[in-house]
């Protein structure tokens, strides 16, 4: 399910997080659903198990998964602001780690809202 790059310059930890927060904005995860736990994960991808949990646990203090003692971690309901925009701060935040500039993010955003717009006039 997860696709690690253990080469990337992107902390695994960013990497589940992204690829957790991609599977539910592709409707892949839905709350409720149950995540491998964090030995599981950890097996899987021959990765230490602190590096699944840190990533779980900014997770669930971001409100997008949360943990039930012994019974293991789920994706949590959808809070709709809320949750889309802190959504959106962990992929800026990922983006900045990885060397973008703000500049940059901002004219990846002019860029996308112009072709969208450009391909709106014609409709």
């Amino acid at each position: 399910m997860f696709l690690l790059n253990l080469q990337s310059k992107v902390p695994i930890y960013l990497q589940i997080q992204e690829q957790i927060t991609k599977f539910i904005q592709a409707g892949i995860l839905h709350p409720g659903d149950k995540l491998p736990s964090v030995r599981q994960l950890a097996v899987d991808n021959g990765i230490n198990p602190n590096t699944v949990a840190k990533a779980y646990t900014q997770l669930e203090s971001s409100g997008i998964v949360y943990n039930v003692p012994k019974k293991g971690v789920y994706v949590a309901e959808a809070k709709k602001d809320a949750s889309r925009m802190e959504l959106l701060k962990k992929q800026l935040e990922s983006l900045m780690e990885q060397g973008y500039t703000e500049e940059e993010v901002l004219a990846a955003i002019a860029e996308i809202r112009q072709r969208k717009d450009g391909s709106n006039a014609g409709n």
